[in-house]
This record gives structure tokens, sequence and C-alpha cells, in this order.
């Protein structure tokens, strides 16, 4: 299995040598064509010189030199010309017999009626100079020029002739290593850029990597660091430390769930243990005494079924699978009942309920189940008697909002204190921890987080106010009908 610098220099290389071949073919093709363009226009420009002067002035008399495009001083146009040995001057009007070609085909004779079949001779003699390219000899290339020679009387009395072999390789052999030597320092170049990109982009992939891999053993802290002139990568790095944080953050409130479980069942299970271990030592023949012996162990097991069910109930809203019975709901009427069954916890602690339905004739009805709604606000209630002190008013409000319907359970009671209010609907929290020693007064420390699963498996929400001495509001919001 590749790693993915090497498969990010791979493919690098794989684009680079593509880019590289098409762009070196289109190079070279446009090289030798305006090679080959140069040498047409300097071979035509010899033949009409040579043409110029035949027409009155003699040819130079200076040695038979090759020709060489480092001659020239003005692009196009000879500072010498090839002296008769290297041009063929073709006498009109042709005869029959047959003529010498240029020194390019080694002199040979062609009939006349093959050479007037040639373009740039055919062209000449209409009084247009003009190239060509052909090959002789098979392989050889060889670019041609031919020019009329004008009379006096204006009318073209010859036609010069002249040719020059062409490169095998189509461009010489000094413009060939010119270019390959480019090609090559480009590679070069282009492989250390490359290399250089896929390990910076390598790197911090490889970073990601390795702080997953010690997540993946245990190591909950890894973090990366998120700086990065890539938007991607970081984009990347952000989220998987986001994601690492609420891992930490899931891992301990697993933990601490864990704990606090234990510590609910730990309790109750040590009380039953203990009232059993003294009516073993004969507590249980004794009529008087074992009575509230055994009402306490009705209370601890009761107190265990109902953590039991309680855990059950978190269990599957975490997984989907409470089953819900949605229908048309009153939610006054329902609220109504609830405090009537409250109502003789309240008034042994002096609490009086009051329910307020803000224009209850338009208020509509909710879509709800009815003993999961019974639920929420057995607990908010339960809550809400608790905390509340002696001769004070509960008050549940019922009113239409944003589409739905919305309860609120007011209390008179101490309050929350701001800092530990977004957190009182999380499993087994307690303000006050020294509750949670005392069994009577203290809950299970799951009511509000019950009651926050509930309604948000019903499409709805809950939210809490409270001002510390004053007292509390818990309010949750359900669709209506």
């Amino acid at each position: 299995m590749q790693t993915i610098r090497a498969r990010l220099s791979l493919n690098y290389l794989l684009v680079l040598a593509l880019g590289m071949t098409l762009a070196g073919t289109l190079a070279w093709l446009a090289v030798e064509r305006l090679y080959v363009d140069t040498q047409r226009g300097n071979l035509l420009a010899q033949a009409r010189l040579i043409a110029a002067a035949l027409q009155g002035s003699a040819l130079p008399s200076e040695p038979v030199q090759p020709y060489s495009q480092t001659l020239n001083v003005v692009p196009g146009v000879h500072t010498r010309l090839l002296s008769e040995g290297g041009a063929v001057v073709v006498g009109l009007p042709l005869s029959e017999a047959f003529t010498q070609a240029p020194a390019a085909e080694q002199y040979a004779s062609i009939p006349t009626s093959e050479l007037v079949r040639r373009p740039e001779i055919d062209s000449a003699l209409n009084g247009i100079p003009a190239t060509a390219i052909r090959r002789v000899l098979i392989t050889q290339r060889v670019l041609y020029a031919a020019a009329p020679v004008y009379a006096e009387n204006g009318q073209i009395s010859d036609i010069v002739y002249i040719a020059t072999p062409l490169p095998s390789a189509g461009l010489p052999t000094n413009i060939i290593l010119q270019l390959l030597g480019a090609i090559i320092l480009a590679v070069l170049l282009a492989t250390l850029t490359g290399s250089l990109l896929a390990r910076r982009i390598a790197r911090p992939l490889e970073g990601l990597a390795s702080a997953a891999t010690g997540i993946s053993k245990g190591d909950l802290k890894q973090r990366v660091e998120t700086e990065s002139n890539i938007t991607e990568l970081h984009s990347l790095k952000q989220t998987f430390n986001d994601m690492a944080e609420s891992l930490r953050q899931s891992d301990e409130a697993k933990k601490a769930f864990i704990a606090d479980v234990t510590h609910e069942l730990r309790t109750p299970m040590t009380v039953i243990k203990g009232t059993i271990e003294t009516l073993e030592d004969g507590a249980l023949d004794d009529t008087e005494g074992r009575g509230p012996l055994l009402t306490s162990m009705q209370r601890e097991t009761d107190r265990l079924i109902r953590l039991v069910n309680e855990l059950l109930v978190l269990t599957r809203a975490d997984a989907g699978s409470l089953q819900l019975n949605l229908q048309s709901l009153d939610l006054g009427e329902l609220a109504q009942t609830r405090c009537d069954v409250f109502s003789g916890l309240a008034t042994r602690r002096g609490i009086a309920f009051e329910v307020c339905e803000v224009d209850s004739e338009s208020t509509p009805l909710a879509q709800a189940d009815p003993d999961r709604v019974s639920q929420v606000i057995d607990n908010l209630l339960d809550n809400a008697i608790r905390h509340s002190p002696e001769n004070s008013t509960i008050t549940l409000t019922i009113q239409q909002t944003n589409d739905g319907l919305e309860c609120s359970v007011t209390d008179q009671g101490t309050g929350i204190p701001a800092p530990h209010l977004p957190f009182i609907f999380e499993r087994f929290y307690r303000v006050d921890a020294s509750r949670s020693r005392n069994r009577k007064d203290g809950g299970t420390g799951l009511g509000l987080a019950i009651a926050r699963a509930l309604i948000n498996a019903q499409a709805g929400h809950i939210s809490a106010q409270s001002v510390e001495g004053e007292g509390t509001t818990i309010s949750f919001w359900l669709p209506a009908q």
C-alpha cells in the first residue's frame, strides 16, 4: 500500500510527463515550422536577388561560400548570393529536352515536362516567385525556390531555380540540443517543485493520520495544528480537533454516567442487603421491629425499579426507539389532571397549584403522546414541589406560541445559579451536590434529562429560566395539531 506522499508524487509525475510530452510536441512543431518558414523566406530572397542580378547586373565574383543564416543582415535578405554553381538558370522557352536540376539533387537531369509540373516552377512561369518542399532519394527533404527573370521588354526570359537540403530530423542539431536541454531542465525543476508540493500536502495529512492512530488507541488528548495556507486542510484539521474534543467529552460523560449509575444502584442495594442481614439475625421474629425494616427495603426496591425504568427510557430515546402514540391532546386539561394527582403531596407541604390557560377558547390541541407528556409534567411538578418553600404557589401556564403550545411550570423556590443553568438537563446533574446524599429529597438526577428526551422525541423543545432567590420556570413546547 502506497503512502499519500508517494501517490501524490507519482500522480504529479504522470501529469507532468503527459503535459511535457504534449507541450514538447507542440513546441517542436512550432519551432520546426518557424525554421522552415525562415528557410523559405531566405531561399526565396536568394532566388529573387539572383534573378535581379541576371536582369542587368553582373553576379558577384566573390568566392563561393556555403549558405549560412548568420550572414543575414536584414531578415529574409542575403548579403551573399550563390554563384552559378549553386543555382540553375532555366532558359525560356522550354524545349522538350532535359534540364539540369539544382545542386541539392546532385545536378541530375530531369525531363522538361516533369520540371514544369513542379508547383514552384509553374508559379514562377506565371510571374510569382514560389517555394516548395519535396523528398529526394526517399529520405532527404529539400527546399526549392524559383523566381522569374525578366527581359528588357518585360517578358519572362529565364527561371532561377535554387534548392537547399533540410535537416533530416526537421531541425538543425544545435537547435535540437537546445530544445532537449530546455526540456530536461524544465522536467528537473518541475519534479523538484512537485516533490516539495507533495511533501507540503502530505505532511499535514500524515500528522492527522498519526493523531487518528493515537485516538484509536485511547489517547483522546491528541490534537493537530490548525494553521495552514490550504483552506481544505485548515478545515479538515479544525474538524478533526472538534471531533477529538467531542469524543473526549463523550468519554468523560460516559465515565461520569457509569460512576453515577453505580453510585445510585449501590446505595439502595446496600440498604436492602443490610436490612436482609438484620432480618436474618433475628429481627424477622420481632413483629414490631421488622415493620420499619420491611418498609425501608420496599422503599429502596421501588427506588431501584424507578431508576432502572428511567435509564431504560433514556436508552430508548438515545436509540430513537421510543414507542410514541401521537394524538390530539388538550394540554390544559392534562396539566390540571396531573396537578390533581400531586395535590396530596403538595398540600402536605403547604403548596398550592394554579393552572392558567391563556385564551383557552381559541387554544388549539397539541399533537403529542399523552402518557409521555404526563411523564414530563410529573417530573417538572415533582422538582417544583421539592424545591418550593412552604405556603408557596406553583403555576402552570398554557399558551399558544409559534404554531404550537407552550406549557410553563413556575415555582417560587430558591432558583438556580446562572453557572448551573445550562447543565440542568444533563443526566445525574444536581445543582446542590449535598442533595444526592438525601435520598428523600435529592431524586435520581434523571428527571429533567428524561423530560428533555421525551419532548425532543415529539418534535418539541424544552428550556429553563431562573432568577436566584426568586424561582425557576421550566417551559416546553409541542407542535399544534
